[in-house]
Parts: structure tokens; C-alpha cells; sequence
């Protein structure tokens, strides 16, 4: 939902998911010794509203590129829902807050620049996003989105004035499949493809997931030139817990990544009132 607002209210019930990431966990500053990789948390919710003909979701994330450098966003997201005679289809529209710092005295450059930041600044922007999202009654699904559609630029952090310290809009493709297997219906294989593309560099995700009795996980991750990452999780009641753990293969020395999610599902359950029936003719 976080990457396309038109996913919103597709499952039955609330859902809450949590996830944190920590990329190339270990890399460092060379000079300072502090800790230089990124990290991200994420929590988003999201649920159908009948009465709105779709759903509505929120989120929120913070996306620490490296030690100086810290995003925190807030998102909102409505997706409207058609029934379809082969599946669901929602149209989604999401507003995004986007709060930027930086940290311009941990920047150590070679020679004095009036363009770099020599204080801790930061920056709050609006932005929009929106997509559409399939999901068929056969089992895949297919997704396309914009993040960050307005490209608005942190003018606080900009003082070239260039516009290059701004949202990053990017475009994103998903799709994939579930196959159940007719002889062991206990097993179901996902594979899937994701596509992200800022239209100056562009990532291959290619996944495969095995699910056994709707409680064990396991499968892989490949992003193309990049990574392989190897995905575990299990399920306990309306509980989901996954840890994936990519592994770099640029040859560059660069660590591996975790990354742990959790996902809770629920539907809420109206109380039914004891209702009294009356005839005049017990009066």
C-alpha cells in the first residue's frame, strides 16, 4: 500500500504492517567510524469502508539514507473499488508530507562551496500520489504507480536553487501470480516481479515465495545486478512475521542487508443486540 495508494482497503479487514530495513548493516565512515548505513521504518493501515465504495489507508516511514541525511513521511490514501466479472480493480489517490533534514556540518568537503549545507537544516513539502491495482478472482494480480507525482523540492535545502534536492517520483510495476497445486493444495507458489524506475536508474526485483498449510515461507529475492535475497516467515493465528536477508553481489565489500516485517489482519465483529418482536395480539 505504501508504494501504491490504489492497494488500499483489498484485503478483508484491517490490516496493520510494520517493517524495518537496515541495508548493508555494518557499513561505516571510513574516517569517523560512525555508523553509515541506511535504514528505513515503516508502518502502514489500511481497511475497506463500504459506505466510501473502496478503502482508505495511512502510513508513516522514516528513511535514513546515511548518518546526516533523514526523511520522515506522512501518508494518507483513498482507493476506490469496481467489481469486475474477472476481479477488483481500485483506483487510488494518495497525499504525502515529507519532512527532509540534513545535517550539513557532518559534510566534509575539499574545498569551501556556497552550495553545501553548512548547517542542520530541514524542509517540510507536499506531494501526491496515485495508481491502479487488479486483483483477480484467478489468483495474480498487477499494479502500476506514481510516488512523489509533484516532484516538489525542498527549497530550505536548496540553495544553488537547481531543484535536485526534491522528491524522488518514481514509477512502479508489480504483478504476480498464486498457483495452488492441484495435487497438494497445501502448497502454493508466488512468483512475482516488481519494476522502480526514477527515470534515471531502473531496479529488477524477480521473487518466488513457497507457502506450505497457509504457515510456513520461504523463497527468493534477485534485484537484478544487486542483491539475492533469501526470505523466511511464518504465520501464527492472524499474525505474519517474515525476515529476509540479501546478500550483495557487486563484489565491492559491501555487507548484507535485514530486513524484518509484521503483519497483523482482523475483521471487526459487530455485536449483535438482542432485538424484542411485540404483536397486539399477546397485549
Amino acid at each position: 500500500m505504501f508504494i501504491n495508494p490504489a492497494f488500499a482497503g483489498l484485503r478483508e479487514g484491517i490490516c496493520v504492517n510494520g517493517l524495518m530495513r537496515q541495508q548493508w548493516a555494518g557499513f561505516k565512515d571510513y574516517e569517523t567510524g560512525e555508523n553509515a548505513a541506511p535504514e528505513d521504518y515503516l508502518i502502514t493501515i489500511d481497511s475497506p469502508i463500504k459506505l466510501l465504495h473502496g478503502g482508505i489507508g495511512a502510513a508513516i516511514i522514516q528513511d535514513k539514507a546515511t548518518y546526516n541525511w533523514n526523511d520522515i513521511s506522512l501518508l494518507l490514501s483513498y482507493s476506490f473499488h469496481t467489481e469486475l466479472s474477472v476481479g477488483t480493480l481500485g483506483i487510488g489517490l494518495g497525499a504525502v508530507l515529507k519532512n527532509r533534514s540534513i545535517d550539513g556540518t557532518k559534510y566534509r568537503a575539499v574545498d569551501d562551496d556556497p552550495i553545501i549545507i553548512a548547517s542542520d537544516q530541514s524542509d517540510m513539502r507536499f506531494d501526491a500520489n496515485v495508481g491502479v491495482f487488479f486483483q483477480s478472482i484467478d489468483n495474480y494480480y498487477i499494479g502500476v504507480s506514481f510516488t512523489n507525482l509533484l516532484k516538489s523540492t525542498f527549497v530550505k535545502l536548496d540553495p544553488a536553487g537547481d531543484g535536485l534536492i526534491s522528491t524522488d517520483r518514481t514509477l512502479y510495476i508489480i504483478g504476480g501470480y498464486n498457483f495452488i497445486f492441484p495435487s497438494d493444495p497445501r502448497f502454493e507458489v508466488e512468483p512475482s516481479i516488481l519494476i522502480q524506475s526514477d527515470f534515471i536508474s531502473t531496479q529488477y526485483n524477480i521473487s518466488t515465495t513457497v507457502n506450505y498449510n497457509n504457515r510456513f515461507l520461504a523463497g527468493l529475492n534477485y534485484r537484478l545486478q544487486e542483491s539475492v535475497g533469501v526470505i523466511v516467515g511464518m504465520r501464527f493465528k492472524d499474525f505474519r512475521l517474515g525476515y529476509a536477508y540479501d546478500i550483495n553481489t557487486k563484489r565491492l565489500g559491501v555487507p548484507g542487508s535485514h530486513e524484518i516485517s509484521l503483519n497483523y489482519c482482523f475483521k471487526i465483529k459487530a455485536n449483535r443486540s438482542k432485538t424484542s418482536y411485540k404483536n397486539t395480539r399477546y397485549l
